[in-house]
């Protein structure tokens, strides 16, 4: 067989390969050839690699961006304004100050922090104090830069602080409003927490300690348990009439959404002209997700780093790497299965012995990811169930397309259920998680176990059955 280079890829059907004896080891990413002569001839696949690709943003095609160049200042021009949301630090009955001693530093870190107090010094955000309050600084170095930020050591003041309750939004919820969108702008506040003030009052509970002196905070600082609410709250108020209609927010991160580009520019006018009346101040910034009008990918940022994760050779190691590739579950099918050699070192006294099989197959199935599909509510939604002794198994379909997967790990006494009961308990469990998408629609459920669909229809049930029964009819 002679193909000339044509400089495309060919793709050969089943024939073919049968008629030239060809041979594919999927394993060793390897096939295997026969020429007329009987010689075998061995090619070898490169593996999947990973490009690290930097968006940078372009405001240039929106034709009202020349109007709003204030929104988008190099630096913040000073002490924000006076808001209707002030931080507010309230402390468990009986606190008294606290103060701890600063840690120990190279001069070069001396130099930076000395660096970073002068510019805080003149934009007003902090203040020589005489607080008895007191907590260590340490530096932290910045995702779009090499430079240092200067945090604050907040531990011991969070632990007496009362926690602020307000809510954060789930991530899986606000994805699901992005269905039918196909046009995004994600703006980022430039030091978000650096444009609301704190209350008076609670300013001397801010103090920090360095080699040139004690200061604290007029704003908001880094570092601090409550920040994250009280800012989704500043936010949550000045977009509430624009949320879930085009604007979804997490903290200081706004994520504008349209269906066409004509009315994404007006979208985008709308907020920029809500950040201008409220004085705050944003920055182009980094995409965290790729989100097209296809679905969710995983971040390639994220995939690189699992990738040239080295191997883990402790309990320690293994929930990092785990902890890491865990929050792209969704993405990987039988991700508890595959992890499970993994899991069982995490246990007292044990220790990780060379289980890399598990470890390299993890890496490798995130760098071939699937694209989940957003859903639209208003189709029907199809779920395929299947369980084993190794875990529960649940994929969310709509109109075909992959949602996001789910398998989870059985628990002790699961793993002695017959086979009925375990299909059984990957149907209910796939109910208790999309509830909120399932309840008061029409859905179809897919196993591979023909008996279950006789489930409402037998006379006689034991007690773990009729349970289910009751939990599938209240859907």
């Amino acid at each position: 067989m002679v193909i000339e280079s044509v400089g495309i890829d060919v793709i050969t059907g089943m024939e073919t390969l049968v008629k030239w004896g060809v041979k594919i080891d999927c394993a060793q990413r390897t096939v295997h050839l026969a020429t007329p002569s009987g010689q075998e001839v061995r090619v070898s696949a490169s593996s999947p690699s990973v490009t690290r690709i930097n968006l940078k943003p372009n405001l240039r095609w929106f034709k009202g961006g020349a109007s709003y160049p204030d929104v988008f200042p190099n630096e913040l021009p000073g002490m924000p304004p006076d808001r209707h949301v002030e931080f507010l630090i309230e402390l468990l009955p009986g606190t008294a100050p606290i103060a701890s001693r600063q840690y120990r530093m190279p001069p070069v870190e001396h130099d930076e922090v000395k660096k970073n107090i002068d510019e805080l010094l003149e934009k007003g955000f902090i203040r020589p104090s005489t607080s008895p309050w007191a907590s260590p600084v340490l530096l932290v170095e910045k995702k779009d830069t090499k430079d240092k930020r200067m945090c604050v050591d907040y531990r011991a003041l969070n632990k007496v602080t009362v926690k602020n309750k307000y809510p954060l939004p789930r991530i899986d919820d606000l994805f699901d409003q992005l269905q039918g969108a196909c046009v995004f702008s994600k703006i980022d506040l430039r030091s978000g927490y650096h444009q609301l003030k704190i209350r008076p009052s609670d300013i001397p509970k801010t103090a920090f300690t360095t080699k040139y002196g004690l200061f604290e905070y007029t704003v908001m600082s880094f570092g601090l348990t409550n920040a994250p609410a009280y800012f989704m709250q500043l936010m949550n108020s000045v977009f509430m009439d624009y949320l879930d209609k085009f604007v979804i927010i997490f903290i200081d991160d706004i994520l504008v959404y349209s269906k066409t580009e004509a009315e994404h520019e007006e979208h985008l006018r709308l907020v920029l002209q809500r950040l201008r009346e409220h004085r705050l101040y944003a920055k182009p910034s980094k995409c965290e997700l790729r989100i097209d009008e296809g679905g969710i990918a995983v971040d390639p940022r994220k995939v690189s780093a699992v990738v040239n994760w080295e191997i883990p050779r402790t309990p320690r190691e293994i929930r990092g790497f785990l902890g890491l590739a865990g929050y792209y579950r969704r993405y990987i099918e039988n991700f508890s299965k595959v992890a499970k050699p993994m899991t069982s070192p995490l246990e007292k006294d044990a220790t990780f012995k060379g289980k890399t099989k598990a470890f390299d197959e993890l890496k490798k199935r995130l760098t071939t990811a699937p694209i989940l599909v957003l859903l639209d509510p208003a189709k029907k939604f199809t779920v395929s169930c299947d369980a084993s002794k190794e875990g529960l198994g649940r994929v969310r379909c709509g109109r075909g397309k992959l949602s996001p997967m789910l398998l989870g790990e059985l628990r002790k006494h699961e793993v002695n259920y017959p086979t009925h009961d375990l299909e059984l308990a990957a149907v209910v469990h796939a109910l208790k998680i999309w509830r909120h998408y399932l309840f008061g629609t029409k859905c179809e459920f897919y196993t591979d176990h023909k008996s279950l669909k006789y489930i409402f229809t037998q006379n006689e049930l034991n007690m773990r059955r009729e349970k289910v029964v009751g939990t599938d009819q209240g859907l």
